[in-house]
Order: C-alpha cells, then sequence, then structure tokens
C-alpha cells in the first residue's frame, strides 16, 4: 500500500515546514491512521463475515445431504413395505376370491334347489286338491248328462279301461299339456261313462280346455252344462266363476257375465269362487256386496233351460 510511503515522506519533511503546517502533517498522518485502522477492522469485519457465510452454505450443504439421505431412506422402507404388504395380501386376497366365486355357485345351487322343491311342492298340492275333489266328488250324486247336439270328439269305441282310469288318463294328459289327447279322454268319459261320480268334473275340464284355448263363447256353454245338467256338486262354484269370465270375453255378453258373478254371490257368498267374483266385479267397474245365502236352502239339481 502506498500509505507508509506517504507518511515517512511526511515526517522527513516535517523538520523543512512551518509550525501550521506541522500541525496539518500531524493532524493528516493521525486521519491516516485512523483510515489504516478502519481498513484493517473492515477487512477483518469482511473475513468474519465470509467464514460466517461459508459456515452456514457448509451447513446448508449437510443439511440437505442429511435431508436426501433421509428421503432415500424413507423411501427404500416405504418401498419394502408396500412390497412385504403386497407379497403378504396377494394369497388371502385370491384365496378370498375363489371362496366368493363358491360362495355364489353355492348360492345359485340353493336357489335352484330351492325352486325345484317349490316346484314339487306345487305339484304335490295339486295332487292332493285333485283327491280331495275326486273324494268329494265320489259322495256327490250324479245325473245322466243329456247333452244332444253337442259336437264331442269321442271315440266311437267304448274304450278297453275302466271309467275311473279313463279320466285319470285324461287328468294326467291336461296337467302334461297334452290337451287333444285329454279333450278326447274326458269327451269318452262323459260318452261312456256320463252316468258316474266324475262326470261333472269331466264336463268342467272341457269347458277349461277351451277356455285356455280362447274359445270363450264354447267355454261359457261347456260351464253351463255343469251347471244346468248336474246337481250340486264341488264344481258347480267354480264352473260359474268360469263361465262369468268366459262370457266376460265374449262380445256383447258383458251384462251375462255380471249376471253370472252376481248369481254366485248370492248362491255361494262365503265361497273362494264367490271372492274371486266379487273381484272381477270391482274390475269390470261394479260395486260388490255379498249377501248370505238364504237360510235353509237346499241345493237342489238345475234343469235343463
Amino acid at each position: 500500500m502506498k500509505f507508509p510511503s506517504l507518511v515517512v515522506c511526511l515526517l522527513l519533511s516535517t523538520a523543512l515546514v512551518s509550525p501550521a503546517a506541522d500541525k496539518t502533517v500531524q493532524e493528516l498522518v493521525r486521519d491516516v491512521a485512523i483510515m489504516q485502522q478502519q481498513l484493517k477492522d473492515l477487512q477483518s469485519s469482511q473475513d468474519r463475515s465470509f467464514a460466517a457465510v461459508t459456515e452456514l452454505a457448509r451447513q446448508a450443504i449437510e443439511a440437505a445431504n442429511r435431508a436426501n439421505t433421509g428421503v432415500a431412506v424413507v423411501t427404500s422402507n416405504l418401498d419394502k413395505t408396500l412390497e412385504a404388504l403386497r407379497t403378504s395380501t396377494a394369497a388371502p386376497l385370491a384365496g378370498m376370491g375363489a371362496r366368493l366365486n363358491e360362495t355364489g355357485n353355492e348360492l345359485r345351487e340353493l336357489h335352484q334347489a330351492v325352486a325345484d322343491q317349490s316346484a314339487t311342492l306345487a305339484r304335490i298340492q295339486q295332487t292332493l286338491a285333485d283327491i280331495k275333489e275326486l273324494a268329494k266328488a265320489a259322495q256327490a250324486p250324479v245325473a245322466p248328462p243329456p247333452q244332444p247336439g253337442t259336437d264331442r270328439a269321442a271315440s266311437d269305441t267304448k274304450p278297453a279301461m275302466s271309467g275311473g282310469d279313463l279320466y285319470t288318463s285324461a287328468l294326467s294328459d291336461m296337467r302334461s299339456g297334452k290337451n287333444d289327447l285329454a279333450m278326447q279322454g274326458f269327451n269318452d268319459y262323459l260318452k261312456w261313462f256320463g252316468e258316474e261320480q266324475f262326470a261333472p268334473n269331466a264336463q268342467f275340464y272341457i269347458g277349461t280346455l277351451h277356455y285356455q284355448a280362447k274359445n270363450y263363447e264354447q267355454a261359457a256353454t261347456d260351464f253351463d252344462n255343469v251347471l244346468e245338467h248336474y246337481t250340486r256338486n264341488p264344481k258347480t262354484d267354480d264352473a260359474m266363476l268360469y263361465k262369468g269370465r268366459a262370457l266376460c270375453n265374449v262380445s256383447g255378453r258383458r251384462t251375462d257375465c255380471a249376471n253370472t258373478f252376481k248369481q254366485l254371490l248370492r248362491d255361494s257368498p262365503k265361497s273362494d269362487a264367490a271372492k274371486a267374483a266379487c273381484e272381477e266385479l270391482k274390475n269390470l267397474g261394479m260395486s260388490c256386496t255379498v249377501s248370505a245365502a238364504a237360510p235353509g236352502r237346499a241345493p237342489a239339481k238345475r234343469g235343463k233351460k
């Protein structure tokens, strides 16, 4: 630096200057010394600041390195944990999925079994109902059915089987959906065994077959034959109910249909057929009043019109 040389020159020239100049030089030397001290202090301060900044930078770098290391460790541990979790749950989940599939199959099989049991029960109930009807029919007197002029597809040869077997065979054909064979069987029964106990039933089922075939006018005639040609029997109420239903499907016979239902309500107000007739009247938009049967009324035979 040039400051020491300048000071030396000033000191050497001190003796050559006046007292006023000497004072000025002394002040100048003092100022220079102060400036030198300030420069030293500034340099020292800068050194300390630089050292502090350097330390802070070093600490920041170390902290960043430690953070990176921590993140790497956490990431590694997380990966290991996830892999272990996948490994430990894969087999149970697969087993659970297989078990759920098996359970679904078992439920479907159970549903099918229940449906089969329900169908079997329905067949048993139908069989019991038919047996009950046969037992009731066995106790009811039967009159010969005069049916002149009726178109019947009956065989001209008397069947080799008994009347009971012929009736049972026709009933079985109807349940199996063999309606043509059933129709012929019931007609043969009426032709050859028209005085036996199942004649009203055979006549009713002939009407039922015509009703199922949507031959409603003929069905109404068949059901009316049950009412007109036989004494009161287990099929009387059902024949009247289905006669009314058949008439409802014939154009222009709505009034006859309603009157048939009303007659059933008067004759057998407490029967299941009467309840069904009441619903039919409501469907026709009419009121339904179930009245009690007349006291002391005997189930007399209906005469031919």
